[in-house]
């Protein structure tokens, strides 16, 4: 069983890698075009909006319900109930995707006043920002049928876990980064705002993804005929546990979604600093975090479905200790050098050309995000603790205090920080959904972290404090600004080489060795 999460665990981290640097690619050729003015603004915003549907509906509160319940009938029923529920699955998902999607797009124009209601009123008033809404509505009717293709990429991604084949789910993304580069190399020139060539990037990239992925699912036997089944009883089942789900693994989206709409009332450029901030954020959070949560829900639910607590136990424990070894070094790493791994990103073209330090305005949302970094991957890694136990209302009341809280941080914050003060209510928040998570699994007594873990966790502050003390002033010996891109990269490099380095070398002289990363069970003692 440990064996096989390490393993399972670094093949999706390895996969999910090589999506996330082809993402940060992609972001450099959306800075590159687009800069961080208004285009930029329109585009993530469009783009924004059937990402967070996709990550509540799909990815987030159905993956959360679907697994479950997909490993119990698998563990006591056998596949040809598997077969005869994923189908079942498909059909229903599918139609109200579909119902979902034509709506969005003829409605796109209210979407774009409900999200972007500072452009909206600008628009309703004539002012300096009404272009805006009217592109966003726009491009919103390319942007929003992504939805459909990525949520049945999404269940099927679910099912192929399910059957221990990770590498295609990990590697599904790829392809959608693949297909926005592609198009905003191909067809920017050929319109008058080239954030449209993005869009379609974005629409095509969804309609590749669900079709890389049906090749597999044949070959595991689970490509059946999509049957709507409202009324079946697993369907039922999953419909009860995806409604409270619904908010509870989704409060961090609902949140940048908040501040979406709150940057909307902010000064230009607000939207795109919060979008580079969290993309780098993304980085680490995607790398470790979701990797690791990907192939713990299935874990923790087979261990249920097989009533072994203590296992249970043990993996939850491991899952805690593993994105802590990379979440807390990655926090400390990302808040000394961002302004070089910006620079070297995402200062070029349109992003330069401006009067504005971007450079700048992005390290400070950084800076924000990254003080919750660490919340944000045990997120990952607790809120499945539940949701593998079939408990999604637990999740929903602590998910409903974390956005009251982020709305409150917002509105203390937000004033006198700007977009700053919404990163950082971001982080606040996510770190109080984080206690609140353990301290709830804590109760039931479900996980009580472990002394081993705890004693793990202060070595780990201790590594990445000297770490970053160590990167920071070996990046304050060069004058790095006035170097050529080429050189930039060179020393981004090295100084990544010696952060991780240094923290390992460290880490090892305090007696953390690999059979502590690799073994789920540990001795307290």
């Amino acid at each position: 069983m440990a064996k096989g999460l390490f393993r399972s665990g670094m093949i999706v981290s390895a996969m999910t890698m090589i999506s996330r640097v082809l993402g940060l690619v992609r972001d450099a050729v959306v800075a590159n075009l687009l800069g961080a003015g208004a285009a930029a603004d329109v585009f993530l915003f469009a783009n924004r909006i059937p990402n967070f549907l996709r990550r509540l509906f799909a990815e987030g509160a159905f993956a959360q319900a679907f697994v479950p319940v997909l490993a119990e009938i698998k563990e006591q029923q056998g596949d040809d109930k598997v077969r005869l529920f994923v189908a079942q699955a498909a059909g229903t998902l599918g139609t109200i995707l579909l119902c979902v999607t034509l709506l969005g797009v003829v409605g796109s124009p209210v979407i774009a006043a409900l999200f972007g209601t500072g452009w909206f009123i600008d628009w309703w008033q004539g002012g300096e920002s009404a272009e805006k809404f009217v592109l966003a509505s726009s491009m919103l009717k390319l942007t929003f049928p992504y939805l459909f293709f990525i949520s049945l990429v999404a269940l099927s991604g679910a099912v192929l876990n399910i059957y221990n084949r990770f590498a295609v789910a990990a590697f599904t993304p790829v392809l959608l980064n693949v297909a926005i580069i592609a198009c905003a190399l191909l067809l920017h020139d050929k319109f008058a705002v080239s954030a449209y060539a993005l869009a379609i990037g974005v629409f095509v990239g969804g309609v590749v993804q669900l079709l890389f992925q049906l090749p597999f699912l044949a070959k595991a036997g689970m490509l059946v005929k999509p049957t709507f089944a409202w009324r079946a009883e697993p369907i039922v089942k999953v419909r009860k546990l995806m409604l409270p789900a619904i908010f509870g693994v989704s409060v961090s989206q609902i949140n940048l979604l908040l501040d979406t709409v709150i940057a909307s009332l902010l000064t230009t450029g607000s939207i795109a600093w919060l979008y580079y901030s969290d993309r780098l954020i993304e980085f680490p959070l995607g790398l470790f975090g979701i990797g690791i949560a990907t192939v713990i829900l299935p874990a923790l639910s087979k261990l249920h479905a097989g009533d072994k607590l203590q296992d249970f136990q043990h993996t939850l424990d491991w899952g805690v200790r593993f994105v802590l070894l990379l979440g807390i070094p990655a926090m400390f790493g990302l808040a000394v050098i961002a302004p070089l791994i910006i620079t070297v990103l995402f200062d070029h073209g349109a992003f330069s050309d401006s009067q504005i330090d971007h450079v700048q305005a992005v390290t400070y949302g950084v800076m924000a995000y990254a003080v919750g970094l660490a919340s944000f991957m045990l997120i990952k890694v607790l809120a499945p603790g539940f949701y593998a136990r079939q408990d999604t209302k637990t999740p929903v009341r602590i998910g409903i205090i974390a956005l009251v809280l982020n709305m409150g941080f917002n509105v203390m914050l937000a004033p006198f920080m700007g977009y700053i003060g919404l990163a950082l209510a971001t982080s606040l928040s996510a770190s109080c959904n984080a206690w609140l998570l353990y301290r709830h699994l804590s109760a039931q007594g479900v996980y009580q972290v472990s002394r081993f873990t705890l004693g793990f966790t202060a070595k780990c502050v201790f590594a990445s404090v000297v770490m970053a003390a160590v990167t920071y002033w070996c990046a304050m010996q060069f004058a790095w600004r006035d170097w050529s891109f080429w050189h930039q990269s060179v020393l981004l490099c090295g100084l990544l080489a010696l952060a991780g380095a240094s923290y390992f070398v460290i880490l090892w002289a305090l007696g953390i060795r690999f059979r502590t990363i690799k073994e789920v069970a540990i001795s307290d003692h």
